[in-house]
């Protein structure tokens, strides 16, 4: 979906880092109108924190106690969470490892009924020697189109995925792992946009202070499985990737990110870590950004580059549907309040085109085709902020409708 245009008038503004301590390796998910983030745990046991609105984050505690404590590897930390909901609970994802077992570590599961926890663990998934894998930390868990549910990892060993049981609890059994891409990368990310899935993952080094060359960096391929290529069509399997983030005079060593995220107007936002160059002994901060996305279909964050200050995101009363533009790309979406149906119509000579009505947390709820105009019906549609996604051979638009009863 692409990015919308709002009103740039009295925008609320943020500063980088978001959280001025070290949180490495977040994740994040949204719960009605709380943000909930997780990280490697510089904070003993895995620490929680939440945000309303994505720029001011409070501490909620940990994942886990001592006595709760993941003892699937004996020692080591418990690296890199992944946060995801999975029928009626949340399941955290998780790495354990010490520097150099790289043999020894593994991915582990455990679940809550809420997202502040408590967490209960349910030990391993795989380990290292079992899976045949060496580094399986890094887990990143998705459901493709048809419902079915993967677990990607790896690091700088090769990026592998496997298929899990219908409840994300386990190996689905009988699946084999799929090697995904070479050895370049860590930390694997994947967001479905459009017609492509695009693997945002970390190159370089990522814990040497103001050393690091850590970056955030991407493919994308039209199966979730692969293959994977850069800009130029060049194989991720043969550690070919496109740059999405560098460092920066203020951010060195910018990566493992989050998922994408939206805020209440449709806009698009990841979060990642980064050494603040003035501070690089504090570890690595909390760093955000706005993504957007080019005709091309690609990601991208403004010059590459971590922001010091930008505009805030927006939720609730700052909002405005009426602020939106009424036409874009050849599109008019009207009206933009509605109780009852709206109306996409070509403002061009463009005839054929797809539509999607999409919810600010990405479920769509109708889609179709049509030439010149369609009305929509919105009867069946819960009121709230949507978002309208137009597609036509020449471009594509999105503009926000506000449902009321």
């Amino acid at each position: 979906m692409l990015a919308l245009t709002t009103a740039a008038s009295a925008q609320r503004q943020y500063s980088n880092p978001i959280i001025d301590r070290s949180l490495p390796d977040p994740t994040v998910i949204r719960v009605g109108s709380l943000f909930y983030l997780y990280a490697t745990e510089d904070i003993h046991n895995v620490p929680i924190y939440s945000s309303r609105n994505l720029t001011t984050w409070s501490y909620v505690g940990t994942c886990f106690t001592d006595a709760t404590r993941p003892k699937m590897v004996p020692g080591g930390g418990i690296w890199a969470p992944d946060i995801n909901k999975i029928g009626n609970q949340y399941v955290l994802y998780y790495s354990k490892s010490t520097w150099g077992g790289e043999w020894e570590c593994g991915i582990g599961i455990a679940t809550a009924l809420s997202p502040r926890g408590p967490f209960k663990d349910h030990g391993k998934l795989f380990i290292s020697s079992e899976i045949g894998v060496q580094n399986s930390i890094d887990p990143f868990y998705i459901e493709d189109d048809d419902g079915r549910k993967y677990l990607f990892w790896g690091s700088f060993r090769g990026i592998y995925a496997i298929e899990l049981a219908d409840d994300g609890l386990s190996v689905k059994e009988g699946a084999e792992k799929v090697k995904i891409s070479g050895g370049m990368t860590e930390a694997t990310y994947i967001h479905k946009h459009d017609d492509y899935y695009y693997l945002i993952g970390s190159a370089g080094s990522c814990c040497e202070g103001i050393k690091s060359t850590y970056r955030l960096v991407m493919a994308r391929s039209k199966n979730l499985l692969g293959p994977y290529v850069d800009k130029n069509g060049k194989k991720a399997m043969d550690d070919n990737f496109s740059l999405l983030l560098e460092k920066s005079s203020e951010v060195v060593g910018p990566g493992h990110c989050s998922e994408i995220v939206q805020d209440d107007a449709g806009q698009d936002w990841i979060l990642y870590h980064g050494f603040d160059a003035k501070d690089p002994d504090a570890g690595r901060k909390v760093y955000m950004d706005r993504v957007t996305w080019l005709r091309s279909g690609w990601p991208y964050i403004h010059d590459r580059k971590p922001s010091t200050t930008a505009d805030a995101p927006l939720f609730g009363s700052a909002v405005d549907v009426e602020d939106l533009p009424e036409e874009a790309e050849g599109f008019v979406v009207r009206p933009r309040t509605v109780r009852d149906s709206f109306l996409i119509q070509s403002t061009s000579d463009l005839s054929n085109f797809r539509w999607q009505l999409v919810s600010l947390h990405g479920k769509v709820m109708k889609q179709g085709k049509a030439k010149k105009e369609v009305r929509v019906s919105v009867y069946d549609v819960p009121e709230g902020m949507y978002v309208v996604n137009v597609k036509s051979k020449k471009g594509q638009t999105s503009q926000k409708i506000l449902r009321k009863p």
